[in-house]
């Protein structure tokens, strides 16, 4: 069986030494809650990167709202990727579609090229394509090792049938990674329903930006548990 992994988001330091200290595997490091997460601020990175020693992944979004970017966009991107790369980021979150829902496979092709050797994760832009057969496709020909997606809805739980349809299709080529309102207290029905032991989650339970060590905690033992 394979091992389960927890990714956990973190919008600053605080919640970053919480994540590693109770467990997490993973950090997928951003700003601004809110907005759902956009590039963070390099300083306060590298603070983070000195006191994690787990895998720490990087959200390289430069606004909130769509994920359609001009050319002055894309280039802001470029440029923190370049970076973060050098700050010893273990990786890179982002994902950037066309006008008509589909994912724009040249834009993402480059990006994943300038990240290399790091590994890159397609974030929840993949919950506004409009095909996630194709959309799959296009991601694993880009080169990302990893999907973040909760479905095409607001919280995983509410789409596990099309979680599990796509984890089958992707079968071993990439990884999917459900996420969006995940929390202790739903994840055995998405672990049962579809079999996956790779998880995203804030492990935050109230209305600020502090990850839930405890929470973190039985997270971590739901996705061990038999």
């Amino acid at each position: 069986m394979k091992k389960s992994k927890l990714e956990i988001a973190c919008f600053n330091l605080e919640s970053a030494i919480v994540a590693q200290a109770n467990g997490a595997d993973r950090i997928e490091f951003c700003a601004n809650r809110n907005a759902g997460g956009i590039t963070p601020d390099l300083e306060i990175f590298k603070m983070v990167r000195h006191k994690v020693t787990i895998d720490l992944y990087v959200m390289i979004r430069p606004r909130s709202g769509d994920f359609v970017y001009s050319d002055f966009e894309l280039e802001q991107m470029k440029a923190s990727i370049v970076m973060f790369k050098e700050a010893k980021a273990d990786g890179f979150v982002f994902g950037v579609l066309k006008a008509n829902g589909s994912v724009h496979q040249q834009q993402n092709c480059d990006l994943v090229a300038l990240a290399k050797p790091l590994p890159c994760t397609f974030h929840r832009a993949f919950d506004e394509v409009e095909n996630t057969a194709e959309a799959l496709e296009s991601i694993l020909k880009c080169g990302f090792k990893t999907i973040l997606t909760s479905g095409q809805a607001e919280h995983s739980v509410d789409r596990i049938e099309v979680l599990a349809t796509l984890i089958k299709k992707a079968g071993n080529r990439i990884a999917i990674m459900p996420g969006g309102g995940l929390r202790s207290n739903n994840l055995e029905l998405l672990k049962v329903k579809t079999g996956n032991r790779f998880y995203h989650s804030s492990a935050i339970v109230d209305s600020g930006e502090i990850a839930d060590g405890e929470e973190i905690q039985a997270i971590k033992a739901n996705l061990d548990c038999k």
